[in-house]
């Protein structure tokens, strides 16, 4: 993602599912787990998530996963099956 002028401030579910390339199901999971900042607009209750609580996120995750390679959790990084 980046901060380009043209850039939305605020993306849908499915945006940031496909940046992540992740089902919209999961996207919908961090937030009920407060993993990702999110809200909702309109009387239907649309959720919004703000592009730099996905930058944010996403820094954290890189922090976390860094965290269990040094503690010897992770063996390597390739992928063991689909963790959608």
């Amino acid at each position: 993602m980046t901060d380009e002028p043209n850039q939305p401030r605020f993306l849908t579910l499915a945006q940031v599912a496909d940046e992540l390339n992740v089902k919209q199901s999961l996207v919908q999971g961090l937030i009920k787990t407060g993993e990702l900042r999110a809200f909702q607009v309109g009387g239907r209750g649309m959720w919004r998530i703000g592009r730099q609580d996905v930058e944010g996120y996403i820094a954290e995750a890189y922090r976390r996963t860094a965290e269990r390679i040094a503690a010897g959790e992770l063996e390597d990084g390739t992928e063991t099956g689909d963790q959608e």
